[in-house]
């Protein structure tokens, strides 16, 4: 028997095996009815015995299994697409959402072969059933995570949002706190507030910023007349004063003024500064240097210390991946700051690049005018 004719006739059967392994798929599937178990599960068998029954040719077999079957633009979603939606907003993982494919798979070319025995099956329905299947299967993996990645965003946002106004009652009474003159102790504990505040403010910054560039909605950027040497100034100002056992030196060579937004480039030169902090020699300066060409601005951020191999360097301003072995510190950060100061620098039409050697690791952003 054709696998398309025994698929339509036994689909009863097929389900039944589908719901049989969806409802071990503990805890998303705890909650489910018979028919959210099979959810789509009889309109996907139909797309494969419509599949079976097309024919196609060997290249459209081939992209078929790669899962690059071609469609109309504007096509309604179909049933893998649909069924891996569904089976996101329910809590399945993707191990799961896979998994009731792969039992899909074994259950009908078992009971097929089964039936078929003992005359030989008709092997190419058997390739053509696979390719089915892994086409179905790249349309429900790409779904699911399209979902997850936009449910993921949405919670980034509305936990940087709601986070905002606690967060300014907290730096709101240290700073009470501290203009109290109550005393060293309560002076001492405002101070250690004031610091903490800016610090969670920083990481609650850097995660709206990563949101919104993961929305496709990049960074909000307001060019202003800016003279670097006070908006560098000030920003080197205040990472002395939040390392106070460490040096930084600060550097300016010819006219460094231009349009820019100064608040978004005190947060890049902060995270690039921070970063070199944290990862160069403990006991050396870090430097920071402003330079003037013709039609654009350098900035330069040095550190010493071990050289950064190829392979980091290759990744080091990808979102959430940080060094492995930071020298005498374990910098409190999600590892996004270098990703934040790229896309600052690309948001005002700017180039960032990283360098390393026994000598130490550079950071060199080059600013248009």
């Amino acid at each position: 028997m054709r696998l398309a004719q025994f698929i339509s006739r036994e689909k009863e059967r097929i389900l039944r095996e589908w719901e049989a392994y969806a409802v071990t798929l503990s805890p998303a599937a705890n909650h489910l009815d018979a028919a959210g178990l099979r959810d789509h599960a009889e309109q996907i068998l139909q797309a494969v015995t419509k599949d079976l029954s097309t024919p196609q040719s060997r290249h459209e077999q081939k992209e078929k299994s790669l899962g690059r079957a071609p469609r109309s633009p504007g096509a309604p979603e179909t049933a893998a697409q649909t069924h891996a939606l569904l089976r996101a907003r329910h809590g399945f993982d993707i191990n799961q959402l896979v998994g009731e494919y792969r039992a899909l798979r074994a259950s009908v070319l078992r009971l097929w072969l089964d039936e078929c025995h003992p005359s030989a099956p008709d092997y190419d329905d058997m390739i053509r059933f696979n390719e089915a299947i892994d086409q179905a299967v790249a349309e429900s993996v790409e779904f699911f995570d399209a979902q997850v990645e936009q449910a993921r965003n949405l919670l980034l946002g509305m936990l940087g949002h709601d986070m905002r106004s606690p967060l300014q009652t907290i730096q709101a009474t240290a700073a009470y706190l501290a203009a109290l003159n109550a005393g060293d102790r309560v002076s001492d504990a405002a101070a250690r507030l004031i610091r903490s505040g800016a610090r969670m403010n920083a990481l609650l910054e850097d995660l709206c910023d990563f949101n919104r560039t993961k929305l496709g909605l990049g960074l909000n950027i307001t060019a202003t007349d800016v003279d670097l040497v006070r908006v560098f100034g000030d920003a080197v100002d205040q990472l002395r004063a939040a390392n106070p056992g460490r040096t930084i030196n600060f550097e300016v060579r010819g006219d460094v003024r231009g349009r820019w937004d100064g608040m978004r480039l005190q947060q890049l030169l902060s995270n690039l500064v921070n970063n070199a902090l944290a990862y160069g020699a403990q006991d050396l300066p870090v430097h920071v240097l402003l330079s003037s060409e013709q039609a654009e601005v350098s900035l330069a951020v040095q550190n010493q210390g071990p050289a950064i191999d190829q392979a980091t360097l290759d990744h080091i301003f990808d979102p959430l991946k940080r060094g492995s072995d930071p020298s005498r510190q374990n910098p409190a950060g999600l590892g996004l700051g270098l990703f934040i100061a790229s896309e600052i620098a690309t948001a005002h039409r700017g180039l960032i690049s990283a360098r390393s050697d026994d000598e130490g690791t550079v950071f060199e952003v080059r600013l248009p005018r």
